[in-house]
């Protein structure tokens, strides 16, 4: 597998990564209100953000992988 391949690769997998966390997050928020469980909403909460967290490192990462491809090119 070529090197921009194998990181276009990993840049998918994070992505679903932080998209799985978000939605569980959000799943687990929801059921944690409806039940009145403030220990699950909680959880929820944080697994959400942690989803968000990934999501804008990944975004930084990509960006600053084509800004350095920009640079190689001039």
């Amino acid at each position: 597998m070529s090197a921009d391949r194998k990181e276009f690769t990993m840049g998918l997998e994070d992505k679903f990564d932080a998209k799985k966390d978000k939605g569980a997050g959000a799943t687990k928020e929801g059921i944690g209100k409806v039940t009145g469980d403030a220990q699950t909403e909680a959880e929820g909460k944080g697994q959400n953000l942690q989803g968000k967290i990934k999501d804008v490192a990944t975004d930084a990462k990509d960006s600053v992988k084509g800004f350095t491809d920009g640079l190689k090119k001039d």
